[in-house]
């Protein structure tokens, strides 16, 4: 490691090894002049406060926090982002979505996830749980090899990112009679699986390809149902069965009033309690939105110590709703941060936008501490991918971010109360396992990812470009 201030560090730690913070978040409250020991597992093994840099440390100036944990991906929606937000509501930015999700092979992939995950590494995540349904080529038959998956480990581990690959079971349409579901469209059948026992088997096979390429601290394989719409109520006793035990689930749940709608027309049941009724409410659940809840609803997650992963920013650009942050906090539900369709990629916004969402749902103010939001971004996210937490206390993980607390946003701030002014434009340095993966927005390795998600984009649209015009061939008359 460097003892300069400005160097960019790309080798791996080594034993002994030390990160000196100007100043940091320990043990609840800022600290001066704290060193952190780190192993080559990029663990930290001690801590001191109140000290000097030593030689060959590397220094972070301003206030260090833990890194944020993005707990909810869609890394392909970056392409959306100042193109969709005018008009409609969620279903028809939905079909926008499906056009971008057309266009991609693994090659375009893993170009965009690169990019995207690199955007993110300079905000200030160090690790993603990414949704992944993108599986097949479009007319639904298989890549050989994983492709798409593979594509955006190797996309992670370019970008220096902890990825969580959730691999997402999608076999419906829509709810049919009685909790059946309607076939995929056409524009879904790249998401699909035969059934239930084709999924799991393809998952354990991903797994087992995944764990013979990739250190599991760079890569690692959970599962995800894409939603109640989405996986008929016989697959959630399927899956419920024989999905081992351990592995992180998540699932888009109650995101929107007209599925809670059809779920009890053809159950009797909300989402949350077909989950329930299955036994796949639990720690390892991450329930991702969770917007439209009964107090039933919030009280079966909450006894299940579930998390709920709120995304603000993406929830208030589809006009989804605030949802009971405060309310399942009370119940015990752990809440989680992700950033969704990258409206923005920002860990500060996501913390400020659920206390302001709080707010303007209660009429408080103060519903959530600066602890709070903190362990929200940081802590919560992590675990909801089975991960080791970060931060500067021995036995975390050191994945840190450096903030200036002198930036136009930030000056006068307290430090302890940067969660309410700063931005990611304030983070300075990024910190993944003791080394340094970003400073001042550029990447360590990859440079600007504006650079590179301008290329990633302007491949995503001339791979659209024949696509829209073959589109709109076959709807002119002969």
């Amino acid at each position: 490691m460097s003892g300069a201030a400005g160097a960019l560090v790309e080798g791996p730690p080594t034993g002994g090894a030390a990160v000196w913070c100007e100043a940091g978040w320990y043990e609840g409250s800022i600290r001066a002049g704290i060193r952190l020991t780190v192993d080559s597992a990029g663990e930290v093994t001690a801590a001191v406060p109140g000290t000097d840099a030593g030689p060959g440390d590397l220094v972070l100036s301003g206030v260090v926090y833990p890194a944020a944990a993005n707990a909810h991906s869609h890394a392909f929606h970056r392409v959306l982002r100042g193109r969709t937000h005018t008009d409609g509501d969620f279903w028809s930015w939905r079909e926008q979505m499906y056009s971008a999700a057309g266009t991609l092979t693994p090659e375009l992939y893993e170009q965009l996830a690169t990019a995207v995950f690199a955007e993110m590494v300079v905000s200030g995540y160090t690790s993603v749980a990414e949704f992944h349904y993108v599986h097949h080529v479009p007319d639904g038959s298989a890549y050989p090899g994983h492709a798409m998956e593979l594509a955006l480990a190797r996309a992670a581990v370019a970008a220096g990112i902890r990825l969580t690959l959730l691999d997402t079971c999608y076999l419906s349409g829509g709810f049919g009679p009685g909790g059946s579901g309607t076939p995929l469209d056409a524009r879904q059948q790249r998401f699909g699986d035969a059934d239930a026992d084709a999924w799991l088997e393809r998952f354990a096979s991903l797994q087992a390809a995944v764990g013979e390429r990739f250190d599991p601290e760079q890569v690692s394989v959970g599962a995800a149902l894409h939603s109640i719409r989405a996986v008929p109520e016989a697959a959630l006793a399927r899956i419920a069965e024989r999905l081992p035990a351990g592995i992180p689930l998540h699932i888009h749940l109650s995101e929107q009033p007209q599925e809670n709608a059809d779920c009890l027309a053809a159950t009797g049941l909300t989402p949350t309690g077909l989950l329930h009724r299955h036994g796949l409410l639990g720690p390892r659940l991450s329930a991702v939105h969770a917007t439209h809840l009964t107090d039933a609803d919030i009280a079966l997650l909450g006894q299940a110590g579930a998390t709920a992963v709120f995304c603000p920013t993406t929830e208030a650009d589809l006009a989804d709703g605030l949802g009971p942050a405060g309310a399942l906090r009370n119940a015990g539900a752990a809440l989680a941060l992700g950033s969704d369709q990258h409206a923005v990629v920002d860990p500060w916004l996501e913390m400020r936008a659920l206390e302001y969402g709080e707010r303007m749902r209660t009429g408080r103010r103060g519903a959530f501490t600066p602890a709070e939001l903190h362990a929200a971004a940081s802590d919560a996210g992590t675990a909801a991918q089975a991960r080791t937490a970060p931060g500067l206390e021995p036995g975390k993980a050191c994945d840190l971010m450096a903030v200036d607390p002198h930036s136009l946003r930030t000056t006068g701030s307290r430090p302890d109360q940067l969660a309410f002014s700063a931005t990611a434009a304030d983070v300075t340095a990024v910190v993944v396992g003791g080394r340094l993966r970003a400073r001042n927005g550029s990447h360590t390795s990859l440079g600007n990812p504006a650079t590179l998600l301008r290329e990633a984009i302007a491949a995503v649209d001339s791979a659209a470009a024949p696509m829209d015009k073959t589109r709109l061939e076959g709807t002119r008359r002969p």
